[in-house]
């Protein structure tokens, strides 16, 4: 039998495991609907939603199964952190139903404004929820103002503008540039024509501003934030996810420059896992650290977790359920493997 410590951190690798899938997947598609902000031509925006039509639904169903690990393993979490960003939620929810409907209505009414349209909602229900991730992870890493009622109970203590900080800011840009390098290198692997080539062009750039405002956020984390770094440097996954990081992070340009795209593409993948899998490591075993008693009224695996029944009898759906989730996945880019030819999916536009 599983006892309690085991299963909580457990789900606390489960989360990450699935956030991280979230980032990898359905970050390239996000990166690419900012990038179509900065296209002119008609035609190449409508093959920027091309390229990913077959996989951008599929993608999101790892930030759906995140969502419901959260809740079913955590659900204290799940309730704060769901009303202090209520408003940041909303404005996500929107934004990407915006998205969503743009890859069905943008070719129905043969009209540039109609498309014209469809096109800016692509590009900006992209680019929002990739600001707010960020700016979500910046606060929880900074501190979020929750405080102990007299029942023990976690209460919300913050304001929607509050979330606005400038740190937090700082690693919501961060994390745009990061799906934006990310993007790009899917567009370069995936596109034809002149698509691929400028996305080809855009990585260089996309780059340094991803590992410069990484390098920025992280010295910045050292000073709001020290509480992160205590006792880290005797951790030992430290230094192998620094390395993995590093590594990762210097192939994408050399990668990108010889034309192997698809190379670079991977080692954006891991450079993101790593990057996240710090963030993980420099929480736990907080899960949403208070900037008003980070000792007392943090939420951790441990006082914010199901019961042991629960964990355990989850794990077994999960066990279950996430095969199945990575198998659909790896079935569907096998299925549209290649590159994607305009017009392929939607037609002539």
């Amino acid at each position: 039998m599983m006892d309690l410590a085991f299963l909580q951190v457990t789900w606390f690798l489960l989360f990450g495991f699935l956030i991280i899938g979230y980032a990898i997947l359905d970050g390239f598609d996000l990166g690419i609907g900012a990038l179509s902000l900065f296209v002119r031509d008609e035609h190449q925006r409508g093959q920027y939603m091309e390229v990913i039509a077959p996989v951008w639904d599929g993608n999101e169903v790892w930030l759906i199964a995140g969502g419901g690990m959260l809740f079913a393993a955590f659900p204290p979490v799940y309730a704060t952190v769901f009303s202090g960003f209520y408003i940041a939620l909303m404005l996500l929810l929107t934004a990407l139903i915006f998205r969503g409907v743009s890859f069905e209505f943008r070719n129905k009414v043969d009209s540039a404004g109609w498309r014209r349209f469809w096109d800016w909602s692509f590009g900006l229900g992209s680019m929002v929820p990739s600001l707010i991730f960020g700016v979500a992870v910046g606060n929880i890493l900074l501190g979020v103002p929750v405080v102990l009622d007299a029942n023990g109970g976690f209460l919300w203590r913050g304001s929607f503008l509050g979330l606005l900080n400038p740190f937090a800011l700082l690693v919501g840009v961060t994390g745009l540039m990061m799906f934006m390098t990310h993007g790009a290198l899917y567009l370069a692997m995936k596109a034809s024509g002149p698509t691929a080539e400028r996305a080809g062009r855009q990585v260089t750039f996309l780059w340094i501003s991803w590992v410069a405002l990484w390098a920025l956020s992280t010295m910045a984390a050292v000073i709001v934030s020290p509480w992160l770094f205590k006792g880290l440097l005797q951790n030992v996954l430290l230094y192998l996810l620094l390395a993995v990081d590093l590594a990762s992070l210097i192939a994408i340009p050399l990668l990108s420059r010889s034309a192997r795209h698809g190379w670079a593409f991977l080692a954006s993948c891991a450079a993101m896992a790593a990057q996240i899998g710090l963030v993980g490591l420099s929480l736990f075993p907080r899960l949403v650290p208070s900037s008003l008693n980070l000792q007392d009224a943090s939420l951790t695996i441990t006082n914010a977790s199901s019961t042991e029944t629960s964990l355990a009898s989850m794990l077994v759906i999960a066990l279950i359920g996430l095969p199945i989730v990575i198998g659909y996945t790896i079935y569907i880019y096998r299925v549209f493997k290649g590159r994607v030819a305009p017009g392929q999916f939607y037609g002539s536009y």
